[in-house]
């Protein structure tokens, strides 16, 4: 076992006294040592209900023969962080969660590890860390959490929280209703309910095989759950003891998996951004251009919000991720699971309860995937956008250039009503070098939504959105404006182009006078120049990398 390097041995009786220190018996220093790494959180609706999975993840090890380790690593609420210098440190913190677990695992030689994760940066830091000390090890996401409810309505947090923002500017609910929403659009813990990026990532880990089967859309409330969870614990020391790693799952394979199911369920923009990141930590070669391989050889069948009106109850109940999979069974590779199981059994052995929330391969919601890469004079490394959550009228707009060099710009201008029709509104200096940390824009989107603006007007930011962003909102510009990206260069009233069928989007103004414009630029001072950011600005790569650290 890796822990003998611990505990074994005359030269480690320092070590197995301290060992002893924290209650273990002599019989306990021959099994193995089990990691369970928890994401708790008084302050993370996803996180507040994770004690009683601990003790089932804990009661699972046990189970299996292995010994349980509990420790914690931090996490940022998006949403609580959203709108603020807050959300720098979401994407920020995917990189120190990586850290840190590779950190306390390979100091302490664990044999196993389960994490306990649910929210945006945290489940793809814990994945990063999985692929990168290669040691046994399942990922437990906590699950989503119920619709909200107003009589008969459903509620979900972005639709009826951040886009009643605009609604309320606009007049068209009262303060009253507005009191309500976001009173009931959240009733209890769980990850928000629509297909944001803490719950398209759930649904990702377990289609790349490191998750137990039904993990990614089972509900926060649920005892099933607390069974997944007591099943994961006990799993991985069998996993343990046959050295089943990381590296014999995650590869190209179960990634263009996770790309492929990601794509048929209409996942949040920033998948792309852990996936590349995942890929990188795999040693796994996996071009941005990918992405929308896939996605064109893919349909678009199931909707949730933000761009639909299902919830991801009704994708659990539907049959969750193998349902879908099964769906996909023509289309999907054939890799083996942490549950021992492949793929294809896993498809064969599911059942799908309604047809319409998960829709055949000729009845879908629309024919290709959920996201779109798109390239131009504007993003000659790439742009993303999420093509399902865009109406027919807006695949091609011609708009003029509105230009804000920080998210708060935008929003005053957004809430002052100064934003028209046939706009285009560029929020840049946003970027991962530039933010530095490459904030959410769900906040403007949402206003834009809310206040009916969302077919007439258009965003693009080398920062990122929000799962719940819908709209025609473009982000992950790259190269981002902070390192000379063409955004840097754009000014009001220029026309842009965004044509997603033909995947374009272009500044249409002449290369000669880019040329002027850029020899006139001169990069900003960084917005950030002590402490954790700005050691994150100075090492983070593009976001058509995977917003990575290249050291």
């Amino acid at each position: 076992m890796r822990s003998d390097k611990i505990k074994k041995g005359i030269e480690r009786a320092g070590n197995r006294s301290l060992l002893y220190a924290t209650g273990l018996s002599k019989k306990e220093l021959n099994k193995p040592f089990i990691a369970v790494i928890s994401s708790f959180s008084d302050i993370i609706p996803g996180h507040v209900g994770m004690r009683r999975l601990e003790r089932f993840i804990e009661r699972g090890v046990c189970a299996g023969g292995g010994v349980p380790f509990m420790m914690g690593v931090p996490g940022v609420c998006d949403g609580i962080a959203m709108g603020h210098e807050g959300m720098k440190y979401s994407l920020a913190s995917r990189e120190a969660i990586a850290d840190m677990i590779e950190t306390v695992v390979r100091a302490h030689a664990f044999d196993g590890m389960v994490c306990l994760t649910n929210c945006d940066k945290i489940t793809p830091g814990m994945l990063m860390a999985i692929a990168r000390v290669n040691i046994p090890s399942i990922v437990v996401t906590a699950g989503p959490m119920l619709s909200g409810r107003i009589g008969k309505r459903r509620l979900s947090l972005v639709r009826d929280t951040f886009e009643a923002v605009g609604r309320l500017n606009k007049g068209v609910i009262t303060q009253h209703e507005f009191n309500q929403l976001e009173e009931c659009a959240c009733p209890g813990f769980g990850s928000c309910q629509g297909l944001y990026t803490a719950n398209s990532m759930s649904c990702i880990t377990e289609a790349i095989g490191i998750s137990l089967p039904g993990c990614g859309s089972s509900l926060a409330v649920s005892a099933k759950k607390e069974r997944i969870a007591f099943e994961s614990g006990e799993r991985v020391v069998n996993l343990t003891r046959r050295n089943v790693t990381p590296s014999s799952i995650l590869n190209r394979k179960s990634l263009e998996n996770g790309i492929t199911v990601d794509m048929a369920l209409g996942g949040s923009t920033n998948t792309i951004l852990h996936l590349l990141a995942l890929a990188h930590e795999a040693g796994v070669n996996i071009p941005l251009e990918k992405f929308d391989h896939i996605s064109e050889s893919i349909s678009h069948i199931v909707n949730i919000r933000p761009g639909g009106e299902y919830f991801m109850e009704d994708l659990e109940f539907a049959g969750g991720i193998p349902a879908v999979q099964k769906r996909l069974r023509n289309k999907i590779n054939d890799c083996m699971t942490v549950s021992g199981k492949l793929v294809s059994q896993i498809a064969r052995e599911a059942k799908i309860f309604d047809e319409e929330v998960i829709r055949t391969l000729n009845k879908p919601f629309h024919p290709q995937g959920g996201i779109t890469v798109l390239k131009g004079n504007l993003a000659p490394e790439g742009a993303v956008i999420k093509r399902t959550a865009v109406s027919s009228k807006m695949m091609r707009f011609k708009g003029r250039a509105v230009c804000f060099n920080s998210e708060e710009e935008a929003m005053k201008s957004i809430l002052a009503g100064r934003i028209k029709k046939g706009d285009i509104i560029v929020i840049r200096y946003e970027g991962p070098k530039g933010g530095p940390g490459m904030r959410e824009m769900l906040s403007p989107t949402s206003s834009v939504i809310g206040m009916g603006m969302g077919e007439e007007v258009a965003l693009i930011t080398d920062g990122r959105f929000s799962g719940g962003t819908r709209g025609p909102c473009i982000g992950h510009i790259a190269p981002e404006a902070q390192m000379g990206g063409p955004l840097a260069i754009v000014k009001d009233g220029d026309e842009i182009s965004i044509d997603i069928p033909k995947k374009k989007l272009n500044l249409n103004v002449s290369q000669r006078e880019i040329q002027n414009r850029f020899a006139q630029w001169v990069p900003p001072q960084p917005k950030v120049k002590k402490g954790y950011l700005a050691r994150y600005a100075r090492f983070v790569t593009s976001a058509s990398r995977g917003a990575v650290f290249e050291i």
